[in-house]
């Protein structure tokens, strides 16, 4: 009795101790490893067993419990431990494959597995503890259930919630980070033998997650055959909601570039939720995601980033381009990115990822998790790995130089080059866009300047091109065309409104847009999307612009003009006299164009001087402090959130008031340009008394207390000083000059 006694407390039943469940299914037939974990206790005294006081059967059945949890953790043990998944020698990988395929196996688990050792450790303890109650009752004579009953009784605390833990485990499917969050919970309880043993559970598990860790953030692998880490491949995710593998395949090789770094960097990883341990900080698992995305930076440069210091090299000494259609050469070469005694380790020294093993080796080492030591590891981590990708991106890159480069070409700081290519395109922007040949015919006016403006010492140029993107829409006329002679324009002033709504709605020329071509590792800082908010930026100033140079070449060709026929006929005294009165005439208009200058000028000044320039010297100076890669993006990202803001590109009203004021500007000035084909002056008149009312508007949105007291636009203040430094605007925006007056009728002009 004694021994059949010993053997059901460490699982084995017998004649006096029977197992219900196995008695069930087929008598004497011990379960298959692979059976479920049993969620009611089966052990027994046998029935027929008379002999046995019914005290005494209680205490035996209370003890051999003990024997049901042992065997049941045992099994989820083995079954855990089991390797067969990786090689089995009678199963054919064909036939793995097929299983795997058809269900029949359970899918393995690296942080079970783990949590299985710790749970055979725990088992080696009790099973020690019957051989040592063996040896003792076989040397001595003591009271056989007494004995047994004192050796075994604090595993009566322990082995219950042990087995509850394996069930739930095994009945919910918990794994990975999942399971070390239900361990932690389960580590809060108020017996101090159970929290040490589930403590133990949780660094065993804890020793797979540094292992995953420690690949990651030292060699920039993902070690997750079974999706158990908090980081994941995107793919992983977008598998799981369905998508094809071709569709994703197809998608990141449409936004990838050469190298598929900068593919993994923006959609390679992201973090798993649903394996994020809920005691790790998302903040946390975003600096673990950084850092080993860039170790996988650091360890994978791009083969062009090796060559290209050569390759430009040669190209600077040999090749220059020739600008199609025009004689004469124009160096357009390639900055050398890289310094050509570049070694791999030179991107991450070894001294630093053997810095890397040693803090991760502290934690695993550490018998309890720590969640403030594993957070400073972590930020030191980080640490390490953004300042050699600062190191990369900013000093080996020349970031600070594609950064001016951007300044110059996409915030128009080369105003010289800007000036000179809409004096080229200005005939041809006058007329409506081409959807076929646009950017085609763009391309000459933007060489001929590049060629009067662009010297062969900057290295950029060549890396910016011109785009104007797909119409998608038939073009409008543009207002030229209304203004050359449409049948009923100055009949019906109805009419002609209407016409200009329709006309003023679609400039096609407001699509020009430049793109910047970027390679390893400046794809990591300038995103597409970083170069869209350019983009948006660019067009804006640059239509500020076209609408400048319009309004001051409007005012230069009338007055060339005028002062032609005023020396033709400045002897003939009548009509000397005629072109006087006509100037007198004209002197309205022109005070409407000044108006409309000034508004022009004075914004142009406020966006390229007190946004612009001011927030370049911020981020100038930002730069030189930092020496962290995620400090930089986030002080760029806030330099173009300041530009965007305080140029009002994103208020809606703001930014469509001065839209129609350009468009008014414009068409103003092509109407004045071709007065002859006028009989009157409605439509002029009717330009001005839209440019007041939207010029009011603009002025009393602009001196709201919500923007100019705000800290939106700390120079607002200054803008509207200079626009209202003689009170004008503030008295119009009142009503007191918010009265459209009756504009003296232009004279008809006689070609004769």
């Amino acid at each position: 009795m004694l021994h059949e006694l010993l053997l059901a407390l460490l699982g084995y039943t017998g004649d006096l101790i029977v197992d219900e469940r196995e008695h069930l299914h087929s008598l004497g037939v011990s379960l298959s490893p692979d059976a479920p974990i049993s969620d009611e206790r089966s052990f027994k005294l046998a029935p027929d067993i008379s002999f046995i006081e019914l005290s005494d059967r209680d205490v035996i059945e209370r003890l051999i419990t003990l024997g049901f949890y042992y065997r049941e953790l045992d099994r989820f043990a083995t079954k855990s431990r089991n390797l067969s998944w990786i090689r089995s020698p009678s199963v054919s990988p064909l036939e793995r494959i097929s299983e795997l395929s058809k269900g029949k196996s359970e899918k393995p688990s690296l942080y079970r597995r783990a949590i299985a050792n710790g749970i055979v450790e725990i088992l080696s303890v009790y099973r020690s503890a019957v051989l040592q109650i063996e040896q003792r009752l076989l040397s001595e004579t003591l009271p056989l259930l007494a004995t047994v009953t004192q050796g075994l009784n604090k595993f009566l605390v322990l082995l219950p919630p042990l087995y509850e833990l394996v069930l739930e485990i095994e009945r919910d499917d918990i794994r990975g980070g999942q399971l070390l969050n239900l361990l932690h919970k389960r580590c809060h309880c108020g017996v101090p033998e159970l929290q040490t043993c589930i403590q133990r559970l949780l660094w065993h598990g804890h020793q797979v997650m540094y292992n995953q860790l420690a690949s990651w953030v030292v060699y920039g692998i993902l070690q997750d055959q079974h999706g158990e880490f908090f980081i994941r491949r995107q793919e992983d995710r977008n598998v799981e909601h369905g998508s094809s593998q071709t569709d994703i395949s197809r998608k990141l090789a449409r936004l990838s570039t050469d190298d598929t770094s900068l593919t993994d960097w923006h959609l390679g990883f992201h973090i798993y939720l649903d394996m994020l341990p809920e005691y790790i900080h998302m903040r946390v698992a975003e600096s673990v995601l950084f850092a080993g995305k860039a170790i996988r930076v650091l360890r994978n440069p791009s083969l062009a980033f090796w060559f290209q210091g050569s390759i430009s090299h040669l190209q600077s000494s040999k090749v220059f381009q020739k600008v199609q259609g025009f004689p004469g050469r124009f160096l357009f070469q390639k900055e050398p990115l890289v310094d050509l005694k570049l070694t791999g380790e030179d991107l991450l020294p070894q001294s630093e990822a053997d810095k890397i093993e040693v803090m991760l080796r502290d934690l695993k080492e550490s018998s309890e998790f720590h969640k403030r030591s594993f957070e400073c590891a972590v930020d030191s981590i980080k640490a390490i790995a953004a300042s050699h990708l600062w190191q990369l991106v900013v000093v080996r890159a020349d970031l600070n130089g594609h950064l001016k480069a951007l300044k110059d070409y996409f915030l128009l700081a080369k105003g010289d080059f800007f000036q000179c290519f809409l004096e080229e395109s200005r005939q041809l922007m006058r007329l409506p866009p081409r959807q076929s040949t646009a950017e085609a015919d763009l391309m000459i006016p933007f060489q001929l300047a590049a060629i009067k403006t662009i010297s062969e010492e900057d290295k950029y140029f060549s890396r910016v091109s011109l785009r104007m993107p797909s119409l998608g829409i038939p073009v409008k006329s543009t207002l030229l065309d209304v203004s050359k002679g449409k049948p009923g324009a100055g009949g019906n002033p109805g009419a002609t409104s209407s016409s200009i709504s329709s006309v003023a709605s679609l400039d096609g020329w407001d699509g020009i847009s430049l793109d910047y071509s970027v390679d390893w590792p400046l794809g990591l800082f300038f995103t597409q999307e970083v170069i869209s908010k350019y983009q948006k930026v660019f067009q804006y100033l640059l239509r500020l612009k076209r609408t400048q140079m319009e309004l001051d070449k409007s005012w230069a060709s009338v007055m060339h003009q005028d002062h032609i026929e005023f020396s033709k006929h400045k002897s003939d005294n009548t009509k000397s006299s005629m072109l006087l009165q006509r100037r007198q005439h004209f002197k309205p208009m022109w005070r409407v164009r000044e108006h409309m200058a000034f508004l022009i000028r004075n914004l142009q000044f406020y966006i390229q001087v007190d946004v612009i320039e001011s927030q370049w010297n911020v981020l100038q100076g930002r730069i030189q402090n930092s020496h962290d890669f995620t400090e930089l993006v986030g002080f760029h990202q806030e330099y173009l959130s300041a530009l965007i803001s305080q140029s009002f590109l994103d208020i809606g009203s703001v930014s469509r008031i001065l839209d129609s004021i350009m468009k008014l500007c414009l068409q103003f000035c092509w109407n004045i340009e071709n007065q002859e084909s006028f009989t009157n002056s409605s439509e002029l008149e009717h330009i001005t008394e839209e440019f007041n009312k939207k010029s009011n508007s603009l002025y009393t949105i602009l001196r709201s207390s919500r923007l100019a007291g705000s800290q939106r636009a700390p120079f607002l203040r200054r803008f509207l000083l200079r626009l209202n430094f003689n009170s004008f605007f503030e008295a119009t925006a009142r009503g007191v000059l918010n009265v459209v007056r009756p504009r003296p009728a232009l004279p008809i002009l006689n070609p004769n």
